[in-house]
């Protein structure tokens, strides 16, 4: 296997496995987790998520880099590739930015304010700020979107090397 080949072979392989991580937690907080919570009391709440999330979406956030980038090292060393190639990896690549975007913009700005203002609501034992309400709005409404463009963006990507689509 020549030094070119081996790199590329790496670099995909942090593709997959730093994807695995990052749509394994997406699917992890819309299918289990968002339910989860809803189901846990203010005071249970002040103790599970200042646990548990930061790390979740620490595994989360930076697994979307770590895809992404490679993703986008993948794409400049093998383009410009056929055309069916080209167009299967840009509709996913798009689709991988866009929910890269989404949470490096919306969702952990909005997550990282919810930990704390819970925290803070747990030592005080208090309940949250109403504010908090519309945060998780957003960081939801952000993450199902992610949930819905990760069903189109796989398939484009897992399919770009086996369809002839012109």
């Amino acid at each position: 296997m020549a030094g070119a080949d081996f790199f590329e072979l790496i670099i995909r392989w942090i593709h997959f496995l730093a994807g695995i991580t990052w749509i394994g937690l997406l699917y992890f907080f819309n299918l289990v987790n968002v339910n989860f919570m809803k189901s846990l009391d203010a005071g249970t709440k002040g103790k599970v998520v200042p646990q548990l999330m930061p790390n979740a979406l620490w595994w989360f956030r930076w697994g979307a880099v770590a895809t992404v980038l490679a993703g986008l090292l993948l794409a400049m060393m093998n383009w410009p590739g056929n055309g069916s190639w080209q167009l299967s990896m840009g509709i996913g690549g798009t689709l991988g930015i866009i929910m890269f975007l989404n949470v490096w913009l919306i969702i952990w700005p909005n997550q990282k304010r919810i930990i704390q203002m819970t925290a803070e609501a747990a030592a005080k034992q208090q309940a949250p700020s109403p504010e908090m309400a519309v945060m998780a709005r957003k960081a939801y409404l952000a993450s199902r979107t992610n949930f819905y463009l990760s069903i189109p963006m796989l398939f484009f990507m897992a399919s770009a090397s086996h369809f002839q689509w012109f």
